[in-house]
């Protein structure tokens, strides 16, 4: 294991170990160590965060993300386990999208629509990694989106920086630029379940979500363009509930796109996720617009923990921020058009407590 810092007991520090090969390219494992000997692993197949190992009220020791230990268990393709979602998270109708006049078409990947960046987006590649030394050590993450890939127009350049700071802050800052007008939507997809252990569900954590609205969605998961209150419905999450609370007046679970206040007024608190148990408290941090509030609903058992535990289904939730699926088809919601001479720039953090 190479060391990229110094003093791992008591300094922030991010070590650096071989994880395997895959596409003729070398991975890695980064784990990014605060003062207090937590840790955050992540691998630049994909920008995945495999796992955040910190300790609870009881003194136990255990991952608040759903992930694996092996490259072999990625390649597998699990349903985006931590990863970076790219070149557009969430999803576009049918596939296809008009800018500018001209009609794209992407890969159908899901139900028909497009999904998370087609076939093999940002979660499915290999990043250039760097470890850029500070007061917090942050891995930096690069990657090359060229002109057609997945159907795309423009070759996008893409930033991401990790940073995992002494006050359990993991911070991602993302940046990209184009020499073409494209839409840009990107994310992370991180499981969380904070009892550490995807054998209990996450129906008996409590969220709070700052959004008066949401978009509600067809029977296909697509936007159907309106922007609903949440007001005296099992979507409101305004005031501190359990998830399971009335999830089952729900078509099949939570995943929908929560329109957060606050939009424009920079980075804001906009989630608060809680579990009794274990006492464990995740606050959420953006500058976007969105996130999408997703219960897990098709986690089915098929992929496992590396230690054989089912990944079942609402074992996990994402709080996935963004901007709105299906923007590029819908001229009411925020635009995610980037063009030459524009720089895409956002930050999200998760804020870990006891």
């Amino acid at each position: 294991m190479d060391q990229s810092s110094k003093g791992l007991s008591t300094a922030s520090a991010i070590t650096k170990e071989h994880l395997g090969e895959t596409d003729l390219q070398q991975v890695y494992l980064f784990t990014l160590r605060n003062n207090k000997g937590d840790e955050v692993r992540i691998t630049n197949y994909g920008g995945i965060v495999t796992s955040w190992t910190c300790t609870d009220r009881n003194g136990a020791r255990t991952s608040i993300v759903v992930g694996h230990e092996t490259l072999r268990e990625y390649l597998a393709r699990p349903p985006f386990f931590g990863a970076l979602i790219g070149r557009y998270a969430n999803r576009i109708a049918g596939g296809k999208f008009t800018l500018d006049g001209i009609a794209y078409t992407l890969a159908a990947n899901k139900g028909g629509n497009h999904l998370h960046g087609g076939n093999k987006g940002f979660d499915k590649v290999v990043w250039d990694a760097e470890v850029v030394e500070g007061a917090t050590p942050s891995l930096s993450l690069t990657y090359l989106s060229k002109d057609g890939e997945e159907g795309y127009p423009g070759n996008l350049q893409v930033n991401v920086r990790y940073s995992f700071n002494d006050d359990n802050e993991l911070e991602i800052l993302y940046r990209a630029t184009t020499d073409k007008p494209t839409p840009v939507n990107l994310t992370n997809h991180s499981y969380f379940n904070l009892t550490g252990d995807v054998s209990n569900t996450i129906l008996g954590h409590s969220i709070w979500i700052d959004a008066d609205y949401y978009t509600p969605i067809d029977d296909n998961t697509i936007p159907t363009g309106e922007i609903r209150s949440v007001k005296d419905s099992p979507f409101d999450f305004r005031s501190v509930r359990g998830i399971g609370e009335r999830i089952m007046e729900t078509a099949f679970g939570y995943d929908h796109n929560y329109v957060l206040n606050g939009n424009g007024h920079g980075v804001r608190l906009v989630a608060v996720l809680s579990d009794p148990i274990t006492g464990r408290r995740l606050e959420v941090f953006t500058d976007q617009p969105g996130m999408q509030f997703y219960s897990g609903n098709n986690l089915d058992g098929s992929f496992s923990t590396s230690d054989g535990k089912p990944i079942g289904r609402q074992c996990a939730v994402c709080l996935e921020t963004q901007h709105f699926p299906d923007s590029p088809n819908e001229p009411g919601f925020p635009s995610t058009i980037l063009r030459p001479g524009e720089v895409f720039q956002s930050v999200t953090k998760y804020r870990l407590s006891t």
